[in-house]
């Protein structure tokens, strides 16, 4: 029996130790890519070469002081901000209907609404395209913000429906019988509840406008131009060491984002734990 139970902890200790090495090759290999770009950004030469001749911030000034640079950043902002307030409107709705209807029809509309996830970037970008192209929306602001919307609002009816999936619809009920208005009860009893969800729909959001580029090819003009597409031009047309340097933005941008929904569930972890 012992034996039994020497050889089982053997075979763990052994399994353990293989899925951490397995683990550490995985995420080297995905770190790998942006670990090789991060150092080129400080380089002092002109060229995107290892070893490096020696460390400058030249090509972050380069950037920052770049009107054709800044402008992507600003329409990235734009765009990003905008959709983001649109789709968590929309997700939040569609998260609440879909929360209280009971149909069976609720799975085939859901698989709809989440359809911008499933379906293939480039197969989303030519369906907007062709829908918008007729009624004078491409090339502008206003196309490529619902189209970011339709994009990212799916990331906040995930996020939003999961969280009410323990939150007690009693509660609203109680509301409307004490005769709080369905907007009242809303800001003051679900809201609250529901924030962290929302805020982390919200991030996705942003974070899914802010990196997307397919779309941003298909749709948008020439003042329309956003980081992602400045970066994916700069690659075909001039390959310079400013790129890496708006790369590494973007993913301390994307790093930070990740860290704070990762905060934001844990504490949304917290306060179910203390309600229970």
């Amino acid at each position: 029996m012992s034996g039994d139970a020497s050889l089982r902890t053997a075979s763990q200790r052994i399994a353990w130790r293989a899925t951490i090495i397995l683990s550490t090759l995985v995420f080297i290999f995905l770190m790998a890519p942006i670990l090789a770009i991060m150092p080129l950004s400080f380089s002092s030469g002109s060229y995107l070469t290892y070893p490096l001749p020696g460390f400058s911030l030249r090509w972050y000034d380069e950037f920052i002081h770049s009107a054709r640079w800044m402008a992507s950043v600003k329409n990235s902002m734009i765009i990003g901000v905008a959709s983001t307030v649109l789709s968590v409107v929309l997700g939040t709705l569609a998260a609440l209907g879909l929360a209280q209807w009971k149909s069976r029809f609720k799975p085939l509309v859901l698989a709809i609404v989440l359809s911008p996830v499933v379906v293939p970037g480039v197969i989303t970008a030519v369906g907007l395209y062709f829908f918008f192209a007729p009624i004078g929306l491409t090339g502008s602001y206003s196309g490529l913000i619902l189209a970011h919307t339709a994009l990212a609002t799916p990331f906040v009816v995930i996020t939003v429906g999961a969280t009410l999936q323990s939150f007690d619809m009693n509660l609203a009920r109680a509301a409307a019988s004490l005769g709080a208005p369905p907007f009242y009860a809303f800001r003051r009893v679900i809201l609250p509840l529901i924030l962290p969800g929302l805020a982390s729909g919200a991030l996705f959001a942003f974070a899914t406008s802010f990196d997307e580029v397919v779309i941003v090819l298909f749709m948008a003009g020439p003042e329309q131009r956003t980081l992602p597409r400045e970066m994916f031009s700069g690659i075909r047309e001039n390959i310079s060491p400013t790129i890496t340097a708006a790369a590494v933005i973007l993913t301390t941008v994307s790093v930070i984002l990740l860290a704070t929904m990762e905060g934001l569930r844990r504490r949304n972890e917290r306060l179910k734990g203390n309600s229970g």
